[in-house]
């Protein structure tokens, strides 16, 4: 891929239903808060099919999806201060924020209500943005991270997404040793909760509708297993578990089943976005259950540094399989027929 010093040139969706087709997109503007990188790496989410799909509603064409970037740096602006040329730096799902609201001012960024995701937003100047499928990207420096050393370039990258969806709540909520932490989904983002927590020191049990993820969420690390679509199952949990992280499951969810498997005062934690809605919420029933209900997107910048810095210390590894970036839609088709064992990584 080649493009010029104002543009990137992309894998981009031009339509809903359609391959992606290489051609040139802009880069923003550039000023002295900017930071570019020739992109080696990225990850695929669901969250670009989602956008690619149109199933969170109208998508902005052409766009270049990708927010699990990790690159070179090839250009500083004056205002840079943790980032030089020739570093290793990565960008997940947001790219900017205001910097001046509440919640930016409490360290709460990624709540930002005027925030610049990684694609499919506008940057002030104008320019669409666009991630990682593709040669390069710019952006806010505040939003791009050293890699550590110790990190490869294609195992960093899930980081920058599914790694800090799932490590933001399981922080914020303590986990840790004497936690008792059921995972809900083994998937792209469900192992990474299953690494997070067993790294946290908390027993880990894998939890889906079936028992076609048993061995894979044991070799992953589980202490144990829950087949949710079985009454025996789920029994053995009554009342134990001290945190609930669901990272997906099917329409037919109901609250009731997972209140019963948590603590007094235990947490049921969603990272979940899919295309329908949870169902209506009995209040007696959270009531008498005394529990929270937490909702987490993705996390914020001191967040990603302590996350990326949590992983290098502890040896955290997603599983991965990488791919080159050529075959992009071979790849999105691999994905979407659910065959990732855990996450996918285009390689420029």
């Amino acid at each position: 891929m080649s493009s010029n010093n104002e543009t990137l040139h992309a894998w981009a969706g031009v339509a809903n239903g359609k391959p992606l087709v290489q051609m040139d997109l802009p880069l923003k503007k550039w000023d002295e808060n900017s930071v570019e990188i020739r992109v080696t790496h990225c990850g695929i989410c669901g969250s670009d099919d989602h956008m690619l799909s149109e199933s969170w509603g109208p998508t902005h064409y052409p766009i270049c999806v990708g927010h699990e970037i990790v690159g070179e740096v090839t250009k500083v602006g004056a205002n840079v201060t943790n980032l030089k040329v020739g570093d290793r730096a990565g960008i997940g799902a947001q790219s900017g924020s205001c910097h001046e609201c509440k919640n930016c001012l409490e360290g709460n960024e990624n709540i930002c209500h005027n925030m610049v995701l990684t694609y499919g937003s506008q940057w002030p100047c104008g320019t669409w943005t666009s991630g990682g499928y593709a040669d390069k990207w710019r952006g806010d420096y505040r939003f791009a991270f050293k890699v550590p050393d110790n990190l490869s370039s294609q195992i960093a990258a899930t980081f920058f997404c599914a790694g800090i969806t799932t490590y933001a709540p399981l922080r914020r909520t303590e986990v840790g040793k004497g936690s008792i932490v059921g995972v809900m989904g083994i998937g792209g983002l469900g192992h990474y909760g299953v690494l997070w927590a067993k790294a946290m020191g908390a027993k880990v049990v894998g939890m889906s509708h079936n028992d076609k993820k048993h061995d894979v969420a044991l070799e992953l690390g589980c202490d144990d297993y829950i087949n949710t679509s079985n009454p025996q199952d789920m029994a053995r949990y009554k009342n134990t578990l001290t945190h609930i992280l669901c990272t997906g499951t099917s329409p037919d969810f109901q609250w009731a089943p997972y209140f019963a498997l948590l603590v007094v005062n235990g947490n049921f934690i969603n990272v979940s976005a899919p295309s329908w809605n949870f169902p209506e919420l009995n209040p007696m029933l959270l009531l008498k259950n005394q529990i929270f209900i937490h909702g987490s997107a993705i996390g914020s910048p001191e967040e990603i540094e302590e996350m990326l810095a949590f992983a290098e210390k502890n040896n955290v590894k997603p599983w991965i399989d990488v791919y080159p970036m050529k075959d992009v839609n071979k790849v999105l088709d691999d994905f979407r027929a659910g065959k990732p064992r855990f996450r996918y990584v285009l390689e420029n």
